[in-house]
């Protein structure tokens, strides 16, 4: 068992959110960059996610995966960074509702709008999400107004849902509503997101001039 976190990533993948996240918590890590037509799918890797996908860490003879996961991990890992409310908060709550309805419904209903699929009216109770409008709606109500999603602290709920608006924003999967542009520009602006992207930036830079 070792406390060294080990990263397994590539830059243009959901691993810049945890990059983030590491930054956030400011422990030394090692980052192992993989690619996608290779090393992503070796038995090397593949005996650490059997999913052959990014991101994963290991840390203290344990291996995450998931991204809101390991943000959810990190976080208790390393309590003195204060990046969760506390267990007996009523923000606790608040903060895995959120960090949970990101990786569920709005994956999903992004993912799905992304591949062009569309649930059918009469289908909605069907699926978890219901459909992508209803989805962004309720993620609306949880930043309007609203500094971090899950108290006066930031967290890493904050981290997780806020890549995922950012990203679906850039990328045209979530409409540019009011809300959710001040709700980014806010927690992107943290010198550990800026760091974070930088990194990863030169990483592609790197990759790019080499090929």
């Amino acid at each position: 068992m070792t406390d060294e976190i080990v990263f397994y990533t590539n830059p243009m993948s959901r691993g810049r959110v945890i990059r983030w996240m590491l930054e956030e918590v400011g422990a030394p890590y090692r980052t192992e960059v993989l690619d996608y037509a290779s090393s992503m799918k070796a038995p090397a890797y593949l005996a650490i996610n059997p999913m052959g996908k990014v991101p994963a860490i290991t840390h203290r003879g344990v291996t995450i995966t998931e991204g809101a996961a390991i943000c959810a991990y990190l976080a208790d890992a390393f309590p003195e960074k204060g990046l969760a409310p506390p267990v007996s908060s009523p923000e606790r709550g608040t903060y895995y509702r959120w960090l949970m309805f990101a990786c569920g419904p709005v994956e999903s209903a992004v993912t799905n709008k992304s591949l062009g699929f569309g649930v059918p009216a009469d289908r909605k109770p069907m699926a978890g999400y219901g459909c992508l409008e209803d989805t962004l709606d309720a993620l609306e109500t949880a930043v309007t107004g609203k500094t971090y999603i899950a108290g006066d602290r930031f967290s890493a709920a904050d981290v997780y849902v806020g890549s995922q608006i950012g990203w679906g924003m850039m990328f045209g999967s979530i409409e540019k509503r009011p809300a959710f542009e001040a709700y980014w520009a806010g927690i992107s602006a943290r010198p550990a997101a800026k760091r974070a992207a930088e990194i990863d930036d030169a990483l592609i830079a790197a990759a790019q001039a080499a090929s």
